[in-house]
């Protein structure tokens, strides 16, 4: 799972397994280690019908509701989106890149520009 953030628009991009993991916990976070503090971010699963999000201790979690993430790794949808107040959200699969990088992609989804490409 990746985490974007820019002004006031949060947005994270979900692998293969991490849509997986949701499916079957509920639950997906990563930790970013600063040494003496560690960020986490994490993205549950809620009975509620919008996108929402907290910040409490260093943890960033993004609640998304079931209904809406119910099939979503077999969907050809990309994502969902919502606003919290004046935040913006967005959760979307994490597509391979159209330009080479040194990241290890194997489990991002396959990219629907990658055929317009050729």
């Amino acid at each position: 799972m990746k985490i974007r953030i820019k002004g006031n628009s949060l947005r994270y991009r979900l692998t293969k397994t991490d849509v997986a993991k949701l499916a079957e916990d509920g639950y997906v976070q990563e930790t970013v280690d600063f040494g003496s503090q560690q960020l986490v971010y994490a993205l549950r699963l809620v009975d509620d019908e919008h996108l929402s999000a907290t910040y409490k201790e260093n943890i960033i979690t993004l609640y998304a509701p079931k209904v809406m993430v119910a099939g979503f790794a077999d969907e050809d949808k990309v994502g969902y989106e919502g606003n919290h107040g004046n935040l913006h959200l967005l959760v979307e699969k994490d597509f391979t890149c159209l330009d080479e990088v040194a990241e290890d992609q194997s489990d991002n989804y396959p990219n629907p520009l990658a055929a317009k490409k050729i």
